[in-house]
């Protein structure tokens, strides 16, 4: 009888023991987001990216799912100076008070501006010249192979990432595969949704008659900005040859031309997002207007007619430029001011640590 009880003992023991194993194995599994936010033996908070007016929900891979975990985990290697090896960060050349832009050009990357931060979840082609087509994840992985060139030992080397990326990716070694994941998840989450024209669009807040004015021009013919800056997104996440340049002096004025080497891409860059486009202080890709005033200005009648500017700038009537009033300069200037987002720039999420 006590043999036969042993016995039985022992078998619940062992089922219970199995049960434990693959129970701990299961919390350990080292696949990216099993879809339960459950990784690490902790708990995920799940993230959703605002949807603003004209957006569709955003693309995000499936082995990257969106936590608030992941995206303060993203946050201290922005702001980590440990990413490169001469104490430059992710935030050396993104600050919120400039619309994640800076004041400058960057030496390291031959006298372009810094891209602002803004609205990247819904981008596929990025950098000035549209050099990397792809998701955030492969941006990351560039700027850490070839901008920061990244010891990837330093990074392990710190007790606290090793345990969030166990906790978070289920990992036990990072690689820079992880840490540009990471990264790509803060970069999602820096979302504008709530300029002053977001509020008008939604009803909630009215524009000036100078703000108004400003906006018919903008969205009309006259100024025509609205084909490249479209809608609510305000930009078509697309390559054009605006006019800058009739003779490409500086390797960098040949924008996608040094991606395709055809001589139709010579002087085409990305059209700049322009929500928080009142905090920078370079414009265009090498920052050669320091003023909305003298972008309009160029827009107006400094526009080169080469062969390949883009059709948009030769419209009939517009040979010659926009030739808008003075007032109408002013009027303009004021709605591009709406597209200034307080929200976010102040947003704790995206001040430094």
């Amino acid at each position: 009888m006590f043999k036969a009880l042993n016995k039985r003992v022992a078998s619940i023991a062992f089922f219970l023991l199995v049960m434990v194993y693959l129970s701990c194995n299961k919390d350990k599994d080292p696949d990216p987001d099993p879809g339960n936010g459950l990784l690490g033996l902790v708990e995920m908070t799940p993230f959703k990216i605002p949807v603003n007016l004209g957006y569709d929900i955003p693309k995000i891979p499936d082995d990257n799912v969106m936590y608030l975990e992941r995206v303060l985990l993203g946050k201290e290697l922005f702001f980590d100076t440990r990413l490169s090896n001469n104490n430059e960060s992710c935030h050396t050349c993104h600050k919120p008070e400039y619309g994640f832009s800076v004041d400058g050009v960057s030496t390291f990357d031959k006298g372009l501006t810094s891209l602002p931060l803004v609205n990247l979840a819904w981008y596929e082609n990025f950098m000035w010249s549209g050099r990397i087509v792809g998701t955030l994840e492969d941006v990351m992985m560039s700027e850490l192979n070839n901008r920061f060139n990244t010891d990837i030992n330093k990074i392990r080397a710190v007790e606290d990432y090793r345990k969030k990326f166990s906790m978070y990716y289920g990992i036990s070694e990072i690689t820079k595969q992880d840490v540009a994941k990471a990264l790509a998840q803060y970069m999602r989450a820096l979302v504008s949704s709530d300029t002053k024209y977001d509020r008008y669009l939604r009803g909630f807040e009215a524009l000036t008659a100078e703000e108004e004015a400003g906006r018919n021009l903008f969205f009309t013919e006259r100024a025509d900005c609205f084909h490249c800056h479209v809608a609510s997104v305000l930009t078509d996440n697309m390559l054009h040859n605006n006019g800058l340049d009739s003779v490409y002096t500086k390797e960098i004025d040949k924008g996608y031309y040094n991606v395709t080497g055809d001589p139709k891409d010579l002087g085409k860059f990305r059209t700049p997002n322009l929500r928080n486009v009142a905090l920078r202080t370079d414009y265009m890709h090498d920052g050669r207007f320091k003023t909305l005033e003298e972008v309009v200005n160029f827009y107006d009648h400094q526009v080169h007619l080469v062969s390949n500017v883009d059709p948009i700038m030769t419209k009939p009537g517009k040979e010659s430029g926009l030739k808008l009033a003075e007032i109408e300069k002013q009027q303009l200037i004021a709605f591009l001011k709406t597209f200034t987002d307080y929200t976010m720039i102040n947003d704790t999420l995206f001040k430094a640590p």
